[in-house]
């Protein structure tokens, strides 16, 4: 006999998630006492405080920290068995979890997910958007179905993923169309140090992927001179169209700028930044019929573009 219930594992991750007994119980239409009754008679059993109660905001001990992490994959297996006697079931209908990194998710994922959703409408999409790390994680742990993202797979979950190339993605140079050099179609690499950068901070993805390239093409990246660090990409591109300075941006988030001539690419003599796009999934996983429509719909896409720009 197990030492848990499923409906004792769904109220414990309901608890770390809500941070409150109280909004736990509503999200999962229990009782307060009942909810409670449930965590003390879980802890009992397993010899272990589960649950730091001694404090205004409730939180996971230890042990339920590393008891929450199988507690995921669990209920995510379960949820999995249940799709796929669904499709069984069902045919074509089913939900779909789908992840994306940042960039990705903001721009390039609303229209897949939007031409997707018109031809499926039977099909529930349930999306993510997060850092590649944490979309991985979420692919690894079976909470995610499949993703597109940009960043680099961490190395400790490559071996548990399927990692394909997807379409490359090109990181222009973009520019005020009131810059002197905006009147430039192409500038050189010593020109870079006479500019004004707006970056990401230094932790983003892909302001480490943009200074890697340059460093690769003798590019002295601490003598360029960064005006301004910013935390979002829209954030970047308005600053940028104001005139205040020039930045790397991903080719699928400045569509709508380039057609409105806010803003001009500017080329580098001999430098081209690109990335490739990787779809992952995970290779234990049940292929719902859901997940096989979608997939395919990303090769299609694959096959007729080899690159957003």
């Amino acid at each position: 006999m197990l030492p848990f219930t499923l409906q004792q594992l769904r109220i414990l991750r309901a608890i770390a998630t809500e941070k409150s007994f109280t909004k736990a119980a509503n999200v999962l239409f229990l009782s307060q006492p009942y909810l409670s009754r449930q965590i003390k008679a879980l802890e009992k059993t397993l010899d272990v405080n589960l649950v730091r109660r001694n404090s205004q905001i409730i939180c996971l001990t230890e042990n339920g920290e590393i008891f929450l992490q199988y507690t995921e994959r669990i209920l995510a297996l379960c949820e999995e068995s249940c799709r796929a006697l669904i499709d069984l079931k069902n045919g074509e209908r089913g939900n779909l979890g789908v992840g994306a990194s940042q960039t990705i998710g903001t721009y390039l994922m609303p229209r897949l997910l939007a031409l997707f959703a018109q031809n499926n409408p039977q099909i529930k999409l349930k999306v993510q958007v997060n850092s590649t790390r944490l979309i991985s994680k979420l692919i690894v742990n079976r909470q995610v179905d499949l993703a597109v993202v940009g960043g680099q797979v961490p190395k400790e979950l490559k071996q548990s993923l399927d990692i394909e190339p997807f379409v490359e993605d090109e990181l222009n140079l973009i520019i005020s169309n009131s810059n002197p050099f905006a009147k430039q179609k192409k500038i050189k690499k010593e020109d870079l140090y006479h500019l004004n950068f707006i970056t990401l901070h230094s932790t983003s993805t892909i302001r480490k992927f943009v200074d890697n390239i340059l460093k690769k093409n003798n590019i002295e990246i601490e003598q360029l001179k960064i005006v301004m660090q910013l935390n979002s990409i829209e954030a970047i591109k308005t600053a940028v169209s104001l005139g205040l300075g020039v930045a790397f941006v991903s080719s699928s988030a400045i569509e709508k700028e380039i057609k409105l001539q806010t803003i001009k690419i500017l080329e580098i003599e001999n430098i081209k930044i690109t990335r490739v796009l990787s779809i992952i999934s995970n290779p234990n996983c049940y292929k719902s019929k859901a997940f096989k429509l979608f997939y395919k719909e990303l090769l299609i896409l694959k096959q007729n573009v080899k690159k957003f720009t």
